[in-house]
């Protein structure tokens, strides 16, 4: 699937399922609360927290899932192709960072 088609299956989901788009300020909420959410699983899977009963049956895709979802139904409502983005994002860091990331001797 492409970006484009992601863009355009969920918002035809929004518009069959979901009735209608949260408005922007109540999925930029919404974006936080899953991002949160990723991190909590992060930091009990890959960092120094320990596993809660009730975190046991986390599923670290489906919450991902649930970003990016809600990252497309934002920039469904905001008018942005997030192909054109992410492409214009990419040119700007290959730029910007040539020989940064080369020369950091942390990354070696």
């Amino acid at each position: 699937m492409t970006i484009e088609e992601a863009q355009n299956l969920v918002d035809q989901w929004i518009k069959t399922t979901g009735v209608r788009y949260f408005n922007e300020l109540t999925n930029t909420a919404m974006l936080m609360e899953e991002v949160g959410e990723v991190a909590r699983i992060m930091a009990r899977q890959y960092g120094e927290q320990s596993f809660k009963k009730s975190d046991k049956e986390v599923n670290l895709a489906d919450e991902m899932a649930d970003v990016l979802f809600v990252l497309i139904c934002l920039a469904n409502q905001t008018g942005i192709n997030l192909t054109e983005a992410l492409e214009k994002n990419l040119d700007k860091k290959s730029i910007r960072d040539a020989d940064r990331h080369k020369n950091n001797e942390k990354l070696r």
